[in-house]
């Protein structure tokens, strides 16, 4: 639907790369195709290549352009949510008896998936810590078929360096696939540095206002696409027409809103390590984080997802939680406005008793872009 190669330059990119305007109207924002089946041209000609809107849709099309384009990938893949997307991407890559090496810091969701579901089916997994390059190394077997990375983590914020795994996992015969949920494309482009997956829960940061669930895929290899694109279609959890167009929409602004994310977490990190009742700051771009120096190569800024822990243990966070006012409570990200929770009693909850297990004491902010000033303000009343 587009030229995907009109720029190199991401800002560009994000505003037209798969939304040429609309050939009947002229409308330069492309059409929500919200149609199930299409017309043939005689028996199996297709025209434009569509049949039916779980195969293809072109306002998914659109999307998919935007997103490979995006990530510097060859083929990009838009689910329903991000666990479609993760579900599609390990039924194509594992058979029973493979292996897995997934990290210690995971968003819940995927390690249940993992736990709960894949290994049912007979894929074995085992825990490493990603930043460390070693750890990855030593716990690779020749099973192993697949290294998961999440960088920056969700939710202890733990930076790993991709182009270090991607060769560990490339010389085991293993696929890297990295979740850039956290950072975007507009920070981080894990294709450039040797991954061989992206996964994206667009429900976040990408679609960015809190109003649409979907996932993505994004490979640089040609071959891997096709068979992504055919589980996609055998297995159905794709994203519907109205969904993509909103993600659509919210790519277009990608670049100025994580500027704003990250600046306004930047400030907000900082003061948080001067305040009495915080004991742990979490954020990839204060100097004292073991991942700064990587982050800093890896990555144009360091985002919007700041975490924290406070004297006082469990109760004392759910309670710096309750007291918020700005800060919405909820379980999400990457909207525009500021989130805050307790990961152990919310998103993490389905790793207590795991060597997945985060602290009791943790806060977790998802920095949005209103004015720092009330941000920091609502932060400090309720820490007390």
């Amino acid at each position: 639907m587009s030229d995907r190669h009109i720029s190199q330059h991401f800002e560009t990119l994000a505003i037209h790369a798969g939304n040429t305007a609309d050939p009947l109207t002229g409308a330069v924002v492309p059409p929500i195709y919200q149609v199930s089946t299409y017309k043939q041209d005689g028996v199996g000609g297709l025209r434009g290549g569509y049949e039916y809107s779980r195969s293809a849709n072109p306002t998914r099309t659109a999307l998919e352009e935007n997103l490979a384009a995006l990530e510097g990938g060859r083929r990009g893949l838009a689910f329903a949510s991000g666990l479609a997307a993760e579900d599609c991407l390990l039924r194509t890559l594992l058979s029973p008896g493979d292996h897995v090496v997934i990290p210690n810091d995971a968003y819940g969701g995927t390690f249940r998936l993992f736990a709960k579901v894949v290994a049912r089916w007979g894929v074995e997994w085992s825990v490493a810590d990603t930043s460390d390059p070693a750890a990855v190394r030593a716990a690779l077997t020749p099973k192993t078929k697949v290294v998961w990375v999440e960088t920056p983590s969700n939710p202890l914020l733990g930076i790993t360096d991709i182009a270090a795994v991607a060769q560990i996992a490339r010389d085991a015969g293993a696929k890297l696939v990295v979740d850039n949920t956290f950072a975007t494309p507009y920070l981080q482009q894990p294709l450039s540095l040797g991954a061989d997956v992206v996964v994206h829960s667009l429900t976040k940061y990408m679609g960015g206002h809190s109003d649409v669930v979907g996932g993505a895929l994004i490979v640089g290899d040609s071959d891997l696409g096709d068979e992504l694109a055919f589980h996609q279609n055998a297995m159905g959890a794709v994203a519907g027409p109205f969904d993509s167009w909103l993600v659509l929409r919210g790519t277009k602004t990608l670049s100025v809103r994580m500027d704003r994310h990250s600046e306004n977490a930047t400030k907000i990190a900082d003061m948080l390590t001067r305040h009495a009742r915080v004991t742990r700051v979490l954020y990839p771009g204060l100097p004292e984080h073991p991942g700064h120096e990587v982050a800093a190569k890896q990555m144009k800024a360091f985002g919007g997802m700041v975490s924290f822990q406070v004297t006082g243990g469990e109760e004392a966070a759910v309670e710096v939680c309750n007291r918020a006012k700005v800060f919405t409570l909820g379980e999400s990200l990457g909207g525009v406005e500021s989130l805050i929770e307790h990961p152990g009693r919310m998103t993490h909850a389905s790793v207590t008793g795991s060597a997945l297990e985060v602290p009791a004491d943790l806060v977790r902010i998802s920095v949005g872009i209103e004015n720092v000033d009330d941000l920091l303000e609502d932060l400090q009343q309720a820490l007390g």
